[in-house]
């Protein structure tokens, strides 16, 4: 019987322990005592939750501080008073020649992003009357490089990856229908993972994206293929997966819970590997394939906009610099070594 063996393994890791789950474990701050410097960045990061920051921004920046707090404390820098321009640039350098265990030094942006947090908290202290002066003021933050995504997949390396799923057994089934959309909307991991079951309007063939990035919802077109699968889900395979009636989410794990979205990318990671596409990427590979895909199929940038969810054109634009047919078709017509003129 088909999908017989997967729902057995189904069973086997419902049994399993809440701790053997896929997704990520609480990463608290190191503990400080009331004014301290890990005392006064919990309560920064409070503060980011009382102001409405998203989750994943706050989750973000509880990363950043975490590295910095482990890094100050390793000095004896425990209060907040005792950061001092010189040692965030010490710090800076840190960041700089770290080395990851492949070897790989920190991207850019994550420095960035890590130092970006630390000013973000200094002003904070500041505002809060904690500190006279901020000492990250005036601190320089690396230049930003300018680099391409990885360039999309083509149309058969979309179909290898589409067929890597067994849809003989339920489980592949559901797992072709989150590939679809992926590939059909352009979603984000995270956005896929929030995804409601009354969300998806199949009379209309349009998908409700709530709180995405910047809190900000957005409706987006579903694609009739990736309707057939989702409807082969909803019918044959998230009953069998449901441990509660109330559950709302669209999309189930084998233990009947919301997906990860770090679970999410280790999946599609590793279809991609199978697919043997010849790259490695994850969720936002397919993204920016579907965004590539529609503007060399002659849509307008403004409605990829809409469709990804960016809040500024310049953002979308970098997938017209992706997309290459287009400028292999005026090159063709146009190069004297193409079409034969003597220079």
């Amino acid at each position: 019987m088909p999908g017989k063996k997967g729902y057995q393994a189904t069973r086997r890791l419902r049994e399993r322990g809440q701790d053997k789950r896929g997704g990520n474990s609480a990463n608290e701050l190191p503990a400080g005592l009331p004014g301290s410097l890990a005392h006064e960045a919990a309560r920064y990061l409070q503060s980011l939750a009382v102001r409405n920051y998203t989750p994943d921004t706050i989750e973000g920046r509880r990363d950043a501080l975490k590295v910095f707090l482990l890094w100050a404390q390793e000095r004896d820098l425990t209060q907040p008073a005792a950061i001092t321009k010189a040692i965030l640039e010490s710090y800076q350098r840190h960041l700089w020649r770290w080395r990851k265990k492949n070897g790989m030094p920190l991207g850019i942006s994550t420095q960035r992003a890590r130092l970006g947090t630390l000013k973000d908290l200094f002003k904070y202290l500041v505002r809060q009357d904690t500190l006279g002066a901020n000492p990250a003021s005036e601190l320089e933050m690396p230049r930003l490089e300018k680099r391409l995504p990885n360039e999309a997949l083509g149309i058969q390396q979309v179909a290898a990856l589409l067929n890597i799923p067994d849809i003989r057994d339920p489980l592949g089934q559901r797992d072709r229908a989150m590939l679809e959309l992926f590939y059909s909307t352009g979603l984000r991991r995270s956005e896929l993972a929030r995804l409601e079951i009354h969300d998806l309007n199949r009379e209309r063939q349009t998908l409700q994206v709530r709180q995405g990035k910047g809190h900000k919802d957005r409706v987006v077109p579903v694609g009739s293929r990736a309707l057939h699968w989702i409807q082969l889900y909803l019918d044959e395979v998230r009953p069998r997966l449901m441990l509660h009636a109330q559950e709302r989410a669209l999309f189930l794990t084998s233990y009947g819970e919301p997906f990860n979205p770090d679970v999410l990318s280790r999946m599609v990671s590793k279809w991609l590997k199978q697919a043997d596409v010849g790259r490695p990427g994850s969720c936002h590979l397919i993204r920016s394939t579907c965004a590539t895909h529609m503007l060399e199929g002659g849509a307008d940038i403004r409605f990829i906009q809409q469709l990804l969810g960016h809040e500024k054109l310049e953002t979308t634009a970098i997938y017209t610099q992706v997309s290459i047919e287009q400028l292999k078709a005026v090159h063709g017509k146009t190069h004297p070594a193409e079409t034969g003129k003597k220079s």
